[in-house]
């Protein structure tokens, strides 16, 4: 076959959306070049065949775990040990060279021109700009790198647990050996870097080429009013409102009416989702859970829907039980402390009028005997002896 191909992985239906609409904003921005898939045996064949109509192949392959549990929780990210399974793109020896993108990017311009790099090529990682972000890449498929990667993984592995330290590691001279090969930011433009330096993205980000949602916030997780089309974003993403409107729009118009109620996840969930009609009680049902996560996950509208005043506006309108309907609990007798006489749990009993008057002790009261030995005050007296 030759030539050269965009590749991706999906491991599940859920990460099989983002495929997706991936390979459907290649198609927009009319690419001339192939398109290829990885799936795991968690990708359904409902899902399979909904892959298979927008991209040129489907490749099953084995799921390679990084069984690096100490640094992957360094992330809070056990999930990306499955992506070692990337790995197997360089088994895609019909292709002379391609480029990997992640399934939770977006091509938003034409980019074909990558196609003219050279193995191994990628853009800084935000985080850590002397290493590369193996979100996007270009590589040349080859059985030799595959063993070769394979057994440096198991004699080597990964300093972060998944596919990118490993990259790393294994293509270590990435850094300073030729800079042909640091792709510009514009082909892994990652959503959380304009958070941080949003003059910047203020002042290229026309030029965007590929944006990158990486994290644990992807657009199928975000909230989209059905009813409207209108995706709201968390709150530390609405500087890329427009990028995750894109996503949606994408996913609405071209993936949406493909789906199936059979697929797995939150791609059988999207299936049964009416678009621009009133919502039903099951689309507000999944809009809560959409939301549910977004919480879980940290990502709270701070401004938004989760905003105080909502929030107190709700409390208000909830019922809430009349003075009448409250269950008013007895007051239990006093008990002594531990120690005290019997006598002493008479001071928390109500005070009888009729009771009789218990006679002095001997010695007691009168001036004589708060003069000797005492001082008083008041009526209140200590004795000093």
């Amino acid at each position: 076959m030759g030539g050269f191909a965009w590749v991706t992985l999906a491991t599940n239906d859920s990460y099989s959306l983002g495929a997706l609409v991936l390979a459907h904003s290649l198609r927009r921005v009319n690419t001339v070049h192939q398109l290829a898939v990885l799936v795991t045996p968690g990708v359904t064949p409902s899902m399979r065949e909904k892959l298979g109509a927008v991209f040129d192949s489907v490749t099953e392959v084995n799921v390679l775990d990084s069984r690096d549990a100490a640094n992957l929780a360094l992330l809070a990210r056990p999930d990306l040990g499955i992506t070692f399974t990337k790995l197997h793109c360089w088994r895609l020896t019909q292709y002379d060279k391609c480029c990997f993108l992640d399934a939770d990017t977006l091509v938003v311009q034409n980019c074909d021109e990558l196609s003219e790099r050279e193995e191994f090529s990628a853009a800084p990682d935000v985080g850590w700009p002397d290493c590369f972000n193996s979100g996007v890449f270009v590589f040349k498929p080859s059985q030799d790198t595959f063993k070769s990667l394979m057994e440096f993984a198991l004699q080597f592995g990964s300093f972060d647990g998944g596919d990118q330290g490993l990259l790393n590691l294994y293509f270590k001279d990435w850094a300073h050996k030729d800079i042909s090969k640091h792709l510009p930011f514009i082909y892994n433009m990652c959503s959380t870097a304009c958070y941080s330096y949003l003059p910047a993205f203020k002042q290229f980000g026309t030029q965007v080429k590929i944006v990158h949602f990486i994290g644990a916030s992807k657009p199928w997780i975000c909230y989209l009013d059905s009813e409207s089309g209108v995706v709201q974003a968390p709150g530390e993403f609405g500087h890329v409102q427009n990028l995750l409107q894109y996503w949606w729009d994408v996913f609405c118009q071209d993936v949406h009416s493909n789906l199936s109620p059979a697929m797995a996840g939150l791609a059988g969930a999207l299936a049964n989702l009416t678009l621009g009609a009133p919502r039903s009680a099951e689309q507000t049902a999944l809009e809560d859970q959409w939301r549910r996560q977004s919480w879980e996950q940290g990502h709270i509208d701070y401004m938004g829907r989760d905003s105080f005043d909502n929030i107190w506006s709700r409390v208000l309108k909830s019922p809430q039980p009349s003075p009448e309907a409250l269950k008013v609990e007895p007051t239990p007798p006093g008990t002594p402390p531990v120690g005290a006489p019997a006598a002493a749990s008479a001071a928390t009993e109500p005070l009888d009028p009729n009771a009789p008057v218990p006679p002095k002790r001997k010695g007691s009261g009168g001036a004589g005997a708060a003069a000797k030995g005492s001082t008083s005050n008041s009526g209140y007296s200590c004795s000093l002896g």
